[in-house]
């Protein structure tokens, strides 16, 4: 896009940094779309499986009903409570939405179309994922009242626990890629089914390892069943009880573009990404973003699901499966699939 710019006569330096405004741009405006209507989806997916109808009032099939809730919210008060930290009360949302928006960056949409392809993608995401953390603990203590401090402590223990097995279950993806680059995990994608399956649909030594990751992915981003930082019938909203009007919406906002993220990262890790499922030409017609998008859609069907049907976890559970079960199974998998790459000859 660079090259582009600089056709039109700009120089290089102000060619770079328009085509970078314009690639965060073609990034975050989609993206802000695309969280308002999976929030409908995802009401509506929770509907069918209750036997309701869900939003269907506002807009033809009440599509419009995400944007009238933010409508709705824009127009309200925001009221800050008098013992607040006011500073860090209305800075947690605000870092929540912006570091649900800087991961983005790195994320390879097709062979090429990404915004910062860089050789440390991959750290990247795990670096800018851990700092989300950090909106919910700073909201739970700056709002000075006692459920949502609890939920700050309980979000900072279960986000760092089920970091910890994600880490791991990262290396595993490393160790087959042999970087941590996002496009080149993708090709490294290709093939890899041992001949039993077709390698773009997913990889057989490294399954167990998603399905740790997939659940590890409700934990992170605070999903049914590991809703515990705002389990209502303890927490009254958790770290959110105090906020109202924008500051609420932005950690609405936050919560699903980091769902989408999990979505992607789902789907780039383990389920080829933007390449087709199956080695077929005719799967090549179709463009790469396409495949990528009906892949998450996919794992977001699935969270809905989840959400949906499964009752929420005990914390002691939420903890005993994050230290006693998937923090040894991944430190296995590190140990099983490493030995297997070396004794294959894959690291020569």
């Amino acid at each position: 896009m660079t090259a582009f710019f600089e056709s039109l006569g700009m120089n290089y330096e102000w060619a770079w940094f328009v085509a970078t405004i314009a690639g965060v741009l073609l990034i975050a405006l989609p993206l802000m779309l695309a969280v308002a209507m999976i929030i409908y989806v995802d009401r509506k997916i929770w509907a069918a499986m209750a036997l309701r109808k869900g939003p269907n009032v506002v807009g033809p099939f009440g599509l419009l009903q995400s944007f009238a809730d933010g409508l709705k919210v824009f127009l309200q008060e925001t009221i800050i409570p008098s013992a607040s930290n006011k500073g860090l009360f209305l800075l947690a949302p605000i870092i929540t939405f912006t570091v649900a928006l800087m991961a983005w960056a790195v994320i390879p949409f097709n062979s090429g179309a990404v915004l910062a392809d860089i050789n440390v993608g991959l750290l990247y995401i795990l670096a800018i994922s851990s700092l989300g953390v950090y909106g919910v603990v700073i909201s739970g203590w700056a709002s000075n009242s006692k459920y949502p401090f609890f939920s700050a402590m309980r979000a900072a223990a279960q986000m760092i626990s089920y970091e910890v097995s994600i880490g791991f279950v990262l290396i595993c993806v490393v160790l087959w890629a042999g970087s941590f680059n996002m496009n080149a995990i993708i090709e490294a994608q290709r093939g890899h089914g041992f001949g039993i399956v077709n390698g773009f649909f997913f990889n057989l030594l490294l399954f167990p390892m998603w399905v740790v990751f997939l659940i590890s992915s409700l934990a992170e981003t605070a999903r049914a069943p590991f809703d515990l930082t705002e389990a209502e019938s303890e927490l009254v909203a958790g770290y959110q009880t105090e906020y109202s009007s924008m500051s609420f919406a932005l950690f609405w906002l936050g919560e699903y573009a980091n769902v989408l993220l999990m979505c992607a990262l789902n789907a780039i890790l383990f389920f080829g990404g933007w390449l087709p499922p199956l080695e077929l030409p005719i799967l090549y017609w179709i463009p790469g973003w396409i495949w990528l998008f009906i892949k998450i859609f996919a794992f977001f069907f699935i969270f809905s699901w989840v959400k949906a049907t499964v009752p929420r976890f005990r914390y002691d559970q939420l903890m005993r499966l994050g230290w006693k079960v998937f923090l040894p199974l991944s430190l296995i998998f590190v140990v099983l699939i490493s030995g297997y790459l070396m004794a294959t000859g894959h690291f020569a």
